[in-house]
């Protein structure tokens, strides 16, 4: 309940920030001695029940979605050892982290991956692919269980959603702004609007679009970092370890579906330009990352 005011209240932030701001800046004068005359208020709902809105229902979505894409079966009942195994760790894991039972399901892929998804921490979706029961030992596997047990108790995909609610908000908003002003101001269009304005919104949203994902994928990044922390925790840190290490040996690239490969444990590599578009960190890092942190705190996640 608390994450749902979260989004709520974040959303009327948002929009009450946006319209604070464009008035203080004056825009909404300038542009109405061109002749514009924009509704702010309007244009602001309009982008927050837009970029939110279609945020929400495909959080709601998620699980549904996530098992259509990947072809994931959800495990019922466990039909053999390695199944009853999956279920038991999630099931031990799941309680340390004080979450509700995730739904666990596997997926037909011959590559080592696995992701978490759904809107509520206690009624998620954990799945993993064939690839990784069959290339992973138990002790790795169990790591990467961890790892997605912790993005769930995490509440990583409310808060992806909200990041996301807000990114799509600005850039329905700044696209149309923008699109205003060439039409009227560039173009002269005195009434209704012309062919630049909607020319205008489609390039702006791709542009802007763009330079969102760039946060969202930033975000994306620390939580891997969180989510392994997370792992070390439930499974133990040289685990956590060892299977990030076997994924540096997995060379094929990620085979999730686009839309869900944030949500995967396994990310490309990258550099330049490119890393600020990855949705996970180079696996070096990562390792780095927990390496360093038992040397600040020796013990931790032994």
């Amino acid at each position: 309940m608390k994450r749902i005011v979260l989004y709520l209240a974040t959303n009327l932030a948002i929009v009450l920030v946006l319209s604070i701001t464009l008035q203080f800046l004056g825009l909404d004068r300038m542009l109405d001695e061109q002749g514009v005359g924009i509704n702010f208020n309007a244009l602001l709902v309009m982008a927050a029940v837009l970029g939110f809105g279609g945020s929400f229902i495909s959080l709601l979505m998620s699980k549904w979605s996530a098992k259509m894409m990947t072809g994931a079966q959800v495990i019922e009942v466990p039909s053999n050892m390695t199944e009853r195994w999956l279920v038991d760790t999630v099931k031990r894991q799941a309680q340390k982290a004080g979450i509700g039972m995730p739904e666990i399901a596997v997926y037909d892929s011959p590559e080592i991956n696995a992701f978490a998804t759904g809107w509520n921490r206690d009624s998620a979706l954990v799945a993993v692919s064939t690839g990784l029961l069959n290339q992973m030992s138990q002790e790795e596997a169990e790591a990467v269980l961890g790892h997605e047990v912790s993005h769930v108790a995490n509440g990583d995909m409310v808060t992806l959603a909200l990041i996301q609610g807000v990114v799509n908000t600005f850039v329905i908003f700044l696209s149309r702004i923008i699109g205003y002003v060439v039409d009227r101001v560039v173009f002269k269009v005195e009434r209704g609007y012309g062919p630049a304005f909607f020319i205008t919104v489609i390039i702006a949203q791709i542009v802007l679009g763009i330079l969102a994902s760039i946060i969202v994928m930033w975000f994306s990044r620390q939580r891997e970092f969180r989510a392994d922390a997370g792992g070390a925790r439930l499974a133990g840190r040289e685990k956590m370890i060892a299977a990030l290490e076997r994924l540096k040996l997995n060379h094929e690239q990620t085979q999730l579906p686009e839309q869900m490969a944030a949500f995967g444990i396994s990310g490309g590599v990258a550099s330049g330009l490119k890393y600020l578009f990855m949705s996970h960190p180079p696996l070096d890092e990562r390792i780095e990352a927990l390496r360093t942190a038992e040397r600040r705190n020796p013990g931790f996640a032994a």
